[in-house]
């Protein structure tokens, strides 16, 4: 059972990564004026909007922070992500394993 485990948290790690990625992407194009008819410019916006419009809103409504029109929820989920890739996946590994 504990391999299954230590199974699901290696996929989870590997899909934090990967979204981690497509935020990169999705910050890097922000650069940019694409043309929202492009598939892929309308993926990253569908798969990143929820996440980064909800810590947008936190930190402008919530936490009341203007910074002057720069958005930094991209970097505040990036390190939110880092976080729970490098601090917590591998304590539940530890402690999935070890209770094997």
């Amino acid at each position: 059972m504990s391999n299954v485990l230590v199974l699901a948290l290696s996929i989870l790690d590997r899909a934090i990564g990967m979204y981690m990625l497509v935020i990169v992407a999705r910050a890097i194009m922000s650069w940019f004026r694409p043309s929202p008819r492009n598939p892929i410019v309308r993926f990253l916006y569908a798969v990143t909007d929820p996440v980064l419009s909800s810590v947008r809103d936190f930190i402008h409504y919530r936490l009341r922070l203007n910074l002057g029109g720069i958005d930094i929820s991209p970097l505040v989920v990036l390190a939110a992500l880092w976080a729970l890739r490098a601090l917590v996946l591998p304590w539940l590994v530890r402690v999935v394993a070890g209770a094997g």
